[in-house]
């Protein structure tokens, strides 16, 4: 019960947050509607009692990406403003609403079958331990860590002022 009702808070939020990354005119504004947005969503992934799901939301999309936006928006000049020409509007009204339209088809047809058990084993740490432990990734997520500051540097020295 208490997972029905934070899944339909959540929902909420997530059309609002959804909303406002379009709506705003704000482009930082934006990227910081799109954070709150990833972060609800992994609220969801807790109430499906999908814990890993959510973890690598967190870590993914708001640790990496969301952060990857916003300093790229901080760094490029004169970007705090979205375009503001309109040329595309109703070409992507129209191709956002057969958008929707396929995916209420979708929902509305779909014979969904309902499991209302959690998982009997924890998913998050059998999968760390498969991933880090004895499957033996640690050494490439590292080195692909360090390979992402490395591009993220390199970027903020090329696009500084001198």
């Amino acid at each position: 019960m208490v997972f029905d009702i934070a899944f339909f808070v959540l929902a909420v939020i997530i059309v609002g947050a959804a909303l406002a990354v379009v709506i705003l005119k704000d482009v930082f504004r934006a990227a910081l509607s799109l954070v709150m947005l990833f972060f609800t969503i992994a609220g969801i992934y807790i109430t499906l009692h999908a814990d890993f799901l959510a973890v690598v939301q967190v870590l993914v999309y708001v640790g990496a990406i969301s952060i990857l936006i916003i300093v790229a928006i901080m760094l490029t000049h004169d970007a705090r403003q979205g375009s503001t020409s309109g040329k595309l509007r109703i070409p992507a009204i129209i191709v956002g609403l057969l958008l929707l339209g396929m995916l209420v088809f979708t929902v509305v047809t779909t014979k969904w079958q309902l499991n209302n058990t959690p998982p009997l084993e924890p998913t998050t740490a059998a999968i760390g331990m498969k991933l880090f432990g004895e499957g033996g990734f640690l050494l490439p997520v590292e080195i692909s860590a360090i390979l992402l500051l490395a591009a993220v540097l390199g970027a903020i020295v090329l696009i500084r002022e001198k």
